[in-house]
Parts: structure tokens; C-alpha cells; sequence
């Protein structure tokens, strides 16, 4: 697979596969995964004054402070691994984060975002998927009690912890989250129109069905 060099964002709705997809594109491109979500519930496992506050507000389903977001960013980006590029999942999230995005990559790579991936779904799939998430809470391992159930329910097939639905997934968190996204999210589009490398890919169909469309996408090749 041709290794594409560059900073790139997978753009879309909570649960519409980015996490999974960017996972792919980091196996596929050689470029490193990064996910503020995980980084953000780190914090909150660590019991810090910011982690408490992220907590709070990710149990809302509302978004984080983009001061928060963007000084965790700001330190990923000066790690050695990064310098050629990361994948961007669930970040950035608005147009004031996009540009500080814009301001941090100028500053520390005098480089700007060379792909934009916007990866769609119907809101009701999106509910089905998100309701139906199981996590780990020794291990983190992820779970669907319809598309990948454990052998034994509400045990981890990986470590035999105990599996939990996050507060987050809440059926009616998660049309919550859908709100805050149209109205304070998708102005995204419109910021990254512009660029040469903006694309949009149907996130309907199996998670391979949806790589393949990313892969043609970017022009990746075997």
C-alpha cells in the first residue's frame, strides 16, 4: 500500500464509523491515529481537575472546551511520530477549532491539511449502532450486542471484564449529540470545501465496504 504523507481529518457524526476507519487509513498510510476522544477519556480515568470537567461535560453530550482540545492536540503534534502527518479522528469538531488547527500546524509543521474525509449516515443507523456499543471497562475493548456481541454477555471476550453501556450512548444523549453536531458541527463542510483534497464517502455497509471507498478516495493502491 502507497504511504500517503500529510495531515489528514476524518470528518462526521458521532458514530458513523471515523474511529474504526481511521484505525484502517493508520494501517494503510503508516501515519499515526489520533483520537482526541481516547486522549480525553484518559484524562477522565486519571481524576484531574480538566479530566472531572471533560467528564461532565461528555456525559451531557455536550462538546469539550476548544482550549482543552486544542492543548492536548498541541501536544501530540510535537511528537516525533507526527511530523509527517496524523490522521485526525473527532477532531476538530468546530470552525474556531478548525482554525486553531490551521495555527497550530503552521506553527509547529509549516504545513496544512493535505485530505478531508466527510463520512455520512442516516441518523437513525447512527442511534442503532451507538445504543447498541459495549466497552470494557477493564481493557476498553469494544463490543455491539447486535454486530459483535461477546460469547458471554456483559463479560469481555479479551480480558473477562465486566462490559458497560457508556453514558454517552444513551439513545437520548446520543440525538443530543446529533443536534449539537448540525447545528456547531457541520459548518465544517463549508470550511473545508475549498480544499483540493475534500471528499465525502457513504458510511452505509460493512466496515471494509466503507475502507475501500476511503482507499479510492485517497488513491491508495496495493
Amino acid at each position: 500500500m502507497s504511504r500517503l504523507l500529510g495531515h489528514v481529518i476524518l470528518l462526521g457524526a458521532p458514530g458513523v464509523g471515523k474511529g474504526t476507519q481511521a484505525k484502517l487509513l493508520a494501517e494503510d498510510t503508516g501515519l499515526p491515529h489520533l483520537s482526541t476522544g481516547d486522549m480525553l477519556r484518559a484524562s477522565v480515568s486519571s481524576g484531574t481537575e480538566m479530566g472531572r470537567l471533560a467528564k461532565a461535560v461528555m456525559e451531557s453530550g455536550a462538546l469539550v472546551s476548544d482550549e482543552v482540545i486544542l492543548g492536548i492536540v498541541a501536544e501530540r503534534l510535537r511528537a516525533e511520530d507526527a511530523q509527517n502527518g496524523v490522521i485526525f479522528d473527532g477532531f476538530p469538531r468546530t470552525v474556531k477549532q478548525a482554525e486553531g488547527l490551521d495555527s497550530l500546524l503552521r506553527d509547529l509543521h509549516g504545513v496544512g491539511i493535505a485530505k478531508v474525509i466527510r463520512i455520512s449516515l442516516d441518523a437513525d443507523e447512527i442511534v442503532r449502532r451507538l445504543s447498541g456499543r459495549r466497552v470494557c471497562r477493564a481493557c476498553g475493548a469494544i463490543y455491539h450486542v447486535l454486530y459483535h456481541p461477546p460469547r458471554q454477555e456483559g463479560i469481555c471476550d479479551l480480558c473477562g471484564g465486566q462490559l458497560e453501556q457508556r453514558p454517552d450512548d444513551q439513545p437520548s444523549v446520543i440525538r443530543h449529540r446529533l443536534a449539537v453536531y448540525e447545528a456547531e458541527t457541520s459548518p465544517l463542510v463549508d470550511y473545508y470545501r475549498h480544499l483540493p483534497g475534500y471528499a465525502e464517502v457513504d458510511g452505509q455497509g460493512e466496515t471494509e465496504q466503507v475502507r475501500e471507498r476511503i482507499r479510492l478516495t485517497l488513491g491508495l493502491k496495493e
